[in-house]
């Protein structure tokens, strides 16, 4: 069976979409305001790394777990709006890339999974 990762396009198509989903994060009154301050680049490359493993592409994401990289924006009010708006726009940057209707469904249903975690409940 094909990992999601391969079926998406590989190391080509997650380092794009990455790039371009936090063109729109930055730019979203939403969530915006929780990268104030953030390295992007740093950001960046981290989070590829993250959806390359998540996506079942090779392993080198050394991050934090979920519940433990998120609880500083908890504190400042990260809520599920917020986590909705991400995977809002996370769906909108893998459509305008192409990505099957159903890999998209499937990454939402990956980053909802984590939901709780994220949140820190």
């Amino acid at each position: 069976m094909t990992s999601l990762y391969e079926r998406i396009g590989g190391a080509q198509a997650v380092d794009l979409a990455v790039e371009n989903f936090y063109r729109k994060v930055l730019t979203d009154d939403r969530i915006s305001h929780f990268f104030d301050g953030v390295d992007m680049d740093a950001q960046i490359a981290k989070q590829k790394g993250f959806l390359t493993m998540v996506f079942g592409g090779p392993h080198s994401y050394t991050g934090q777990n979920m519940r433990d990289g998120h609880k500083h924006l908890v504190a400042r009010g990260l809520n599920d709006s917020h986590v909705d708006a991400v995977i809002e726009l996370l769906g909108q940057t893998l459509a305008e890339l192409g990505v099957a209707d159903s890999d998209i469904a499937e990454i939402a249903a990956i980053a909802n999974s984590v939901r709780d975690d994220v949140l820190d409940r």
